[in-house]
């Protein structure tokens, strides 16, 4: 099992910074692969980011290649997703996701493991 925490969200301005966090717990993040998605209202769940266990492969969603990145600390065992250049588009409630699998990564479906979200506002 894998619990996850996520923190961090907020209000941001359009062309602002947010940082969002993802705490693990019961198994080290360097050995799972762990993502971030979001979903607004009334819309289905998106892939964002995420990261590899190892190598630590990364992959973004193109709505947010340029403007975001995704990292890992292994001494934390966190994940984080640093959200620059927001624009009111990336409002939405972000998840932190785990999975044990090294198959396909970009589908809510993929996850075995979910935090229970943060909402990231952006005004414009």
């Amino acid at each position: 099992q894998v619990q996850l925490v996520e923190s961090g969200g907020g209000f941001g301005q359009a062309g602002g910074s947010l940082r969002l966090s993802c705490a693990a717990s019961g198994r080290p993040v360097n050995t799972v692969r762990m993502s971030w998605f979001r979903q607004a209202p009334g819309e289905e769940r998106q892939f964002v980011a995420t990261i590899a266990w190892s190598p630590m492969h990364t992959d973004l969603a193109d709505s947010v290649k340029g403007r975001f990145t995704i990292s890992r600390d292994d001494a934390k065992n966190s994940v984080y997703l640093q959200m620059n250049t927001l624009k009111p588009g990336d409002t939405a409630a972000y998840y932190c996701a785990a999975t044990l699998s090294t198959g396909p990564y970009i589908h809510a479906g993929d996850y075995d493991f979910w935090g229970q979200g943060t909402q990231v506002t952006v005004s414009s």
